[in-house]
Parts: C-alpha cells; sequence; structure tokens
C-alpha cells in the first residue's frame, strides 16, 4: 500500500516538474497547489483510520477538478479506453445488438440490420437467458455485453426467450467487426421529398450522406429533409463533409479559437458539392449538439437550408484527445468553434459559474446579431433558433409512466409474438379499437399504477394545509379537489387513447423492421416532417424563408 502511495507522490512530483516547463506568471501557484496535493494525499495514505484505495481517491480527485470545469472534460483510464473508442468510432467486435433492461429482463432492443445477431434470426424483445452457458438473468447489462463481445470470427452461443414461442430458441453466432451506420435511414415520400436520417458523426459520417442524396435523387428525390434531431454530435470534420455535400468547395464552415493560439484553425470545404441547388430542410430538437450544430448553423449563415423544429443545444465548445502517461487519455475542451456567420452558439457560460457552483445560460441582452450571407438576422449565445419553430406537445403522464415501465415496449413484443407477419409497408399502420382495448386488459394484468404530476401537487397541498393547521376549514374544498382529479386519472386512458396508440404503433414498427419501420410510420405523423415537407412543396414560401427579413 505504501509502494503505491510512493508510486503516485513521484507521478505528482514529476507534474510539477513539468508544470515549469510552461511559460507563465503562474509557477509558483502551480508548483505550490500540486506540492501540497502531494503531501496531503501523502498524510491521508499514511494516517486516515482505515486504508484507502490510492487509485479511486486520485481518480475522485481528477474526477472532481475537471467536474469544475464543463461536463465534457473528462478523465479516461485506460480500464475505459474501449469504451470511449467505440463512442468516437462507432466499431466494436461482437454480435452487433443493443441490450438494455425492460421489467428486470435482459432484453435485445436493437439487433443492427445486417451484423450477425439480425442475421441469425435476433428480433427485438428477445430475452437473453445465457452466454455460452452463463446465466445471464438478473445481471447488469454491461456483465451481459462484455460476455457478447469478443474477437471477431469467434463464436458465441445464445439461448434467448420469444414472445409466442413455448420453447427457448439456441442460437451459435459468429462475432464480428462491428461498424455502426451514422445514416440510418434514406427514403423518398410520395412527393418527391427525399429523407436522410441522421444519428452520428464517426468516422464516413459525411461520405454516407453524400451517398445518400445521389441515391435519393436517382430515385426521384427534388427536395431533401436532413433529420438531426437529438443528434448529439461527434467528429468536427465529418461535420465539414457533411456541408460540403450542399455548398460550394473552399467555403469556410467553422473555425475554432482556443488558448493555444497555434492550434486555431478555420476547416473549409474541400471537395465538389452533390448539389448546391437542391431545396433542403434541416430538422432540429433540443438534442440536437455539437457537429449537429455546426451542419445546421453553416447551412443557415450560408441560406442553403431552412431549419425546422426547436433551438438547439448550445454547444459551441471543441473538446481535443490529449495522451498521458500508463496509457489514460485526457478529453479537454480546447476552443470554442465560430461558423461562417462569425457567431458562437455556446448556450452555458462555464466560465463564470455562480458562488453555488451551478451554470447559468448567457442572458438574452448579452447575446449579438449577426447575418447570413443574404442579411438575414441571427444570433449567438444559446444554440440555433428554427426558421420554423415547431413546439413540443408534452407527453402525458400515463404516456410517460407506461413507457419509463416497459410496457410499450413489453406489449410491442407479445403484439409481434403474436402477428409474426410484419406489413409490407408500416407507413399506414394503424392499431384497431379492438387492439387498444386489448393492450388495456393485458395491462390490468400487470397491476399498473401511476401517478399524474397534479395529483402529487395535490398531495403535497394537503399535507402542507395539515402541517399549516388550515386543512379543517379547507377540508371540503380539497376533498372535492382530489376526489374531481381522481376521476380525471381513471379516464385518462380514453382521454390519452390517441397518444397511447401513437406511441404503441411506432414501438410495433420498430420491433418489425427496426429504424425503418419506425421512420416509415414517422413520415405521416411528427409534425416536424409535415411542416417541412409543406414548406419544400411550396417553393414560393421556401424562397422566401431565407431572403432577409
Amino acid at each position: 500500500m505504501r509502494r503505491k502511495a510512493k508510486f503516485f507522490v513521484m507521478i505528482l512530483v514529476a507534474i510539477i516538474a513539468l508544470a515549469f516547463s510552461v511559460p507563465g506568471e503562474r509557477y509558483f501557484d502551480i508548483a505550490k497547489s500540486l506540492d501540497i496535493f502531494a503531501t496531503l494525499f501523502k498524510e491521508v495514505n499514511a494516517y486516515y483510520v482505515d486504508d484507502v484505495d490510492p487509485r479511486k481517491l486520485i481518480s475522485t480527485g481528477i474526477n472532481s477538478m475537471l467536474e469544475s470545469l464543463d461536463p465534457y472534460t473528462d478523465y479516461i483510464p485506460e480500464e475505459d479506453l474501449e469504451s470511449f473508442s467505440i463512442q468516437t468510432t462507432g466499431q466494436y467486435a461482437g454480435i452487433g445488438a443493443l441490450i438494455g433492461v425492460v421489467n428486470k429482463k435482459i432484453v435485445v432492443t436493437n439487433p443492427y440490420e445486417g451484423f450477425p445477431a439480425y442475421n441469425a434470426g435476433v428480433k427485438v424483445g428477445d430475452e437473453i437467458i445465457s452466454v455460452d452457458g452463463a446465466n445471464v438473468q438478473g445481471k447488469a447489462t454491461s456483465e451481459t455485453s462484455a460476455l457478447l463481445k469478443g474477437k471477431a470470427k469467434t463464436e458465441v452461443e445464445l439461448v434467448i426467450r420469444r414472445e409466442g414461442r413455448k420453447e427457448d430458441i439456441h442460437l451459435k453466432i459468429t462475432r464480428d467487426k462491428i461498424k455502426l451506420s451514422n445514416v440510418v435511414y434514406q427514403g423518398v415520400s410520395s412527393d418527391d421529398i427525399g429523407y436522410i436520417k441522421l444519428d452520428d458523426f464517426t468516422p464516413g459520417a459525411g461520405k454516407e450522406v453524400e451517398e445518400a442524396v445521389v441515391r435519393l435523387k436517382e430515385k426521384g428525390a427534388k427536395k431533401i429533409i436532413l433529420d438531426l434531431r437529438d443528434n448529439p454530435g461527434g467528429l468536427l470534420y465529418e461535420a465539414v463533409n457533411i456541408v460540403n455535400v450542399f455548398i460550394p468547395k473552399g467555403l469556410e464552415v467553422v473555425a475554432t479559437k482556443g488558448k493555444v493560439q497555434e492550434w486555431n484553425k478555420s476547416y473549409v470545404t474541400l471537395n465538389n458539392p452533390v448539389d448546391t441547388e437542391i431545396p433542403v430542410a434541416v430538422l432540429t430538437s433540443n438534442g440536437s449538439a455539437s457537429a449537429s450544430e455546426i451542419v445546421a448553423g453553416a447551412l443557415q449563415d450560408y441560406d442553403r437550408a431552412i431549419l425546422v423544429g426547436q433551438k438547439t443545444f448550445g454547444k459551441g465548445l471543441v473538446q481535443t484527445t490529449r495522451q498521458l502517461a500508463y496509457n489514460a487519455q485526457l478529453k479537454v475542451t480546447t476552443a470554442k468553434y465560430y461558423i461562417p456567420s462569425g457567431r458562437c452558439i455556446q448556450a452555458l457560460d462555464y466560465t463564470h459559474r455562480k458562488k453555488d457552483g451551478t451554470v447559468e445560460k448567457f442572458a438574452d441582452s448579452l447575446k449579438a446579431e449577426f447575418q447570413t450571407k443574404s442579411n438575414r438576422k441571427v444570433f449567438d449565445g444559446g444554440g440555433l433558433d428554427p426558421d420554423i419553430a415547431i413546439s413540443i406537445d408534452v407527453l402525458a403522464s400515463v404516456s410517460e409512466e407506461l413507457i419509463s415501465n416497459g410496457f410499450i415496449f413489453e406489449y410491442a413484443s407479445k403484439y409481434c409474438g403474436e402477428h409474426p407477419e410484419a406489413p409490407t409497408t408500416m407507413r399506414n399502420f394503424k392499431l384497431s379499437d379492438a387492439e387498444y382495448a386489448k393492450f388495456l386488459t393485458w395491462l390490468k394484468d400487470k397491476n399498473f399504477s401511476f401517478s399524474t404530476d397534479l395529483e402529487k401537487q395535490t398531495d403535497i397541498l394537503i399535507e402542507t394545509a395539515k402541517k399549516e393547521r388550515h386543512y379543517d376549514e379547507l377540508q371540503n374544498q380539497l376533498t372535492a379537489l382530489k376526489s374531481k382529479i381522481d376521476q380525471n386519472h381513471t379516464s385518462d386512458f380514453a382521454r390519452f387513447k390517441n397518444e397511447i396508440s401513437s406511441i404503441l404503433e411506432g414501438e410495433i414498427a420498430f420491433h418489425y423492421r427496426l429504424v425503418s419501420g419506425h421512420a416509415e410510420i414517422s413520415l405521416n405523423k411528427e409534425p416536424e416532417i409535415i411542416q417541412a415537407s409543406k414548406i419544400l412543396s411550396d417553393i414560393s414560401a421556401y424562397r422566401k424563408l431565407l431572403s432577409p427579413n
């Protein structure tokens, strides 16, 4: 134990020495702080009443230090490098299936199309019973995932349980290298509009979008919808490549500026575009961040596309990965990025935290006005404002509870087990009234119960009235209010039938045809897609949106 402590102190001494190799006026403060840290650790290790784990203690200190900066600066120890690599490259070796826990069962939530699990016949909703003879029921998903992964060309044996099948299914699957697609769906709607759903920005994203646009045009698409909703971003240069599909060679897409001036860089388009004229609508949401915002922002700044949806997340920070000793890595924020109009859309000001450590958004009064290529007004400091804003309807409490408790997923598995033949297309799939009634009957056997926010607030109101000794005089009104809310509660399944049915239909479509099925059913339902299609079909309205305000 003492040898380990000595080892960490030696590392800190080395860091102190390195600090003096960096020019600046804070030599003393750096050396003093690191010296205090090293001696503090030594004292804790020597005299704390119980043995301490040096690695855990140091890791806690590192993570706490980085948390005070921003959520994107991370320490990545050697043991976490594999999962970090999967996130950044989208590549790993395994069977190609996403798993999760639904009602205490480990189930397949997405067998990626074209990969070993899918090719072996694994379906959404299949419960995994064992992996290579090891029972995984009740295990954590991380344990099961580790068993499923392995070297390419090695074999793994699965026992799975499926709705509608009496006997468990035994499968032998050969692992392979898995490279997930960034473009998860592409298709042409009936009115010559191509739709591309982009979920990630791992290597090859730009090429995938380029190929999708070419393919859709060959199929008759004369307008394009690029769906970036809930896309958290990824590689900056892939964002540049995607913008390059729609704008000429040699134009700046994004510039990065940070403390190390020699790292400041301007990223320009390097290739000939696919099409600089085809009308484009980009769908955005509050979950569209980072590289998604570079794509949407650059296309907006060049008046090359309209943005439809909600204000984006507002992540205008760039991270760089730096190698540390002993195979560890540091992902550190090194710059802010600026899109062609000159604006930075970072929403949270991590530099000026409040005394309690919380971070505030940039005030509207501090936001600056910029202009697009055709002199349209745009603003910085809070994400991208869509050209057509679509408000999101908040799900009813009953719907949220059905989703979070896994009952929507579980019933979709049951439905597909009872109806194994998928419809030829999911675009017009509709759940019948009889099937909805069957779902409610099934739900009763599951003892499903839920509380609405209104009920919870009413209970708090009653407790507060009792605490402050006003309950006796308000009892009649409070009892009547609670009774009325309880009546509404029991009728929620009828009141929100359309919403619940729509969610069920989407989950069933995903069970049948994965992302393609869900996308097909969404084309006729989701307001962002409907509104984007409407504007793209009216070229005069589209051009008017791209004209100066």
